[in-house]
């Protein structure tokens, strides 16, 4: 989908088309209804407070505006842009929308996250790329939103096609278009090669994904290793055996917040409560909706200097109950030392089984961040 998050919210406020709009933050008020029936909208000057981006539209990203940046740094960069807050029960909706649009053609699906699809379309031979036109067709006929398609012979190679005609694009690449295609483009455009990868791949004269195809293996193995060499020179010839997989097994559940000021256990004991029994409970829920439960807690603090600890309790017996959830957490925050504020809190569940398959624990109410 083409700039998701934001162009569902362009839905909502279409005098904002065309328009540099930032779509996160920390709690931010909802547009306000003016007497002569125009909305005014919140600009990045003037947000002062934690928070990331969650996603921007093409007119805020052409002043350098992407998701994850500090909402802070960003407003430095566009700081007449539009500001809105994030509103996930609306993408959701729309997410289904999407996909169930996309099932009602071409049924063999993989999601990938709330706005991002692989589809096997490889039954209808050179009929494909009629069908990829149909599927975008369909998406903008359910939702009003455009998306983006990427038609090539496998996964790696249709998720780079995804993002070179953005925004509503179809783009088709031949087996033996991997060359003049895809070997001119940046090496990290290749998913799974990320930052600290780039860095050391630069640093050795590779720029390109053609630089990467023609790169000396030997002197790749002896910056990556074998394995993940062994990777890189696949990607980079547009080698990839993977199937769209219709199912895919959870490892784990978790759910975290950032708080937009630090918090000190002692004097925000109520503050810190709320948050932790909010997120075992959506937790809880998410375990629900998946049909699963679990064995091993765990909570994640960072504290106001950035560092992070982990602790986590196995249960005797599996559980996908919020209050539960909350005693395992609870004991995990008896092992950390609150000598920092905290910045981030977070519960994790994991060793995941079916919840038929185990004796549940029983509901416990417990007192959370006690007196230490």
């Amino acid at each position: 989908m083409d700039a998701f998050f934001a162009s569902v919210e362009l839905l909502k406020y279409p005098e904002l088309r065309g328009e540099a709009v930032v779509i996160g933050g920390g709690r931010l008020q909802q547009p306000e209804l003016q007497p002569d029936g125009t909305r005014k909208f919140a600009r990045m000057r003037d947000y002062v407070g934690r928070g990331v981006v969650t996603t921007s539209t093409y007119a805020a990203r052409a002043f350098g505006v992407f998701s994850a940046m500090g909402i802070m740094k960003a407003a430095k960069l566009a700081p007449d842009s539009i500001l809105l807050p994030a509103n996930f029960d609306a993408y959701r909706e729309y997410s289904g929308r999407f996909k169930q649009a996309v099932a009602a053609i071409a049924p063999i699906i993989q999601n990938v996250g709330i706005d991002e699809i692989y589809i096997d379309l490889s039954e209808y031979g050179d009929a494909a790329p009629a069908v990829a036109a149909q599927l975008r067709a369909a998406v903008f006929e359910a939702t009003g939103l455009t998306c983006s398609v990427g038609l090539a012979p496998n996964k790696l190679l249709a998720k780079i096609c995804s993002d070179l005609e953005k925004p509503n694009g179809l783009t088709i690449l031949q087996p033996d278009e991997v060359a003049t295609r895809v070997w001119p483009l940046p090496a990290k455009k290749i998913n799974g090669i990320g930052p600290k990868a780039t860095a050391k791949l630069e640093a050795m004269g590779i720029h390109t994904i053609g630089d990467l195809a023609a790169a000396d293996v030997g002197l790749l193995r002896s910056q990556f290793g074998d394995l993940y060499t062994s990777w890189l020179h696949q990607v980079a010839h547009g080698i990839d055996d993977r199937p769209v997989q219709t199912s895919r097994e959870i490892k784990s559940v978790s759910r975290e917040t950032t708080f937009e000021r630090d918090l000190q256990v002692v004097r925000d004991r109520a503050i810190l409560s709320e948050k932790l029994e909010s997120l075992c409970t959506r937790v809880a829920a998410d375990l629900e909706k998946h049909g699963i439960a679990g064995r091993t807690v765990g909570i994640k603090l960072r504290f106001e200097d950035f560092s992070t600890v982990t602790r986590d309790i196995t249960l005797p017996g599996a559980t996908a109950d919020a209050a539960a959830i909350l005693r395992a957490s609870r004991d995990c925050l008896k092992r950390v030392p609150f000598e920092k504020r905290i910045r981030l809190l977070g519960v994790r569940m994991s060793t995941l089984c079916d919840p038929h398959a185990s004796v549940l624990q029983q509901p416990v109410q417990a007192e959370l961040f006690p007196a230490l």
